[in-house]
C-alpha cells in the first residue's frame, strides 16, 4: 500500500534515483512495511511550469519541492509524523534546498476503498491475519 510521489523540479537522473531507491528504504523503515510494498514515483517539472509564492521558478523563485504519503487509515501520529520528517529530509538533501522550503502530506485512505491487485486492502489484510492465525 505505501506510496509515496515527490513532485521536483529540474531533478537530475542522479537526484530521481536516489528519491526513488532511498525513499522506498524510508517508507519501508517508517511504516514497517515489507519494502517490496513500496511504491515511489518521481514527478519532474519545467521551472516554466511551478511557481513558488506567485513567482515562476524560471523566473527566479526557489525550488520548492512537495511529496505526497498514502497510507491506510490507522497509522499512529507520530508514525505519520515521522514519515512527513524523513521525507521531508530525503528531499531537501537529495534536491539541495534548504528542507523549509519542502511541502508533504500524508493521505490516509480506508481499506475499503484502497485495492490490491483489485481487491479492497481490508479484505486482503484480513486474510492475511486470518492466514497467520491459522499457520500459527
Amino acid at each position: 500500500m505505501p506510496i509515496a510521489t515527490f513532485h521536483t523540479i529540474g531533478c537530475t537522473p542522479r537526484q530521481r534515483r536516489r528519491l526513488l531507491e532511498e525513499g522506498s528504504v524510508v517508507y519501508a523503515d517508517v511504516l514497517g512495511s515489507p519494502i517490496e510494498r513500496v511504491r515511489v514515483y518521481v514527478t519532474d517539472h519545467e521551472p516554466d511550469s511551478v511557481a513558488v509564492g506567485g513567482r515562476v521558478v524560471a523566473d527566479g523563485a526557489p525550488a520548492a519541492p512537495s511529496f505526497t504519503a498514502v497510507v491506510l487509515e490507522g497509522r499512529p501520529a507520530e508514525q505519520r509524523a515521522r514519515l512527513l520528517a524523513e521525507l521531508t529530509g530525503l528531499a531537501a538533501d537529495v534536491l539541495e534546498v534548504d528542507p523549509a522550503l519542502v511541502r508533504g502530506h500524508v493521505v490516509q485512505v480506508s481499506g475499503e476503498d484502497w485495492g490490491i491487485g483489485g481487491t479492497p486492502a481490508a479484505q486482503v489484510r484480513a486474510a492475511e491475519i486470518r492466514q497467520r492465525t491459522d499457520g500459527a
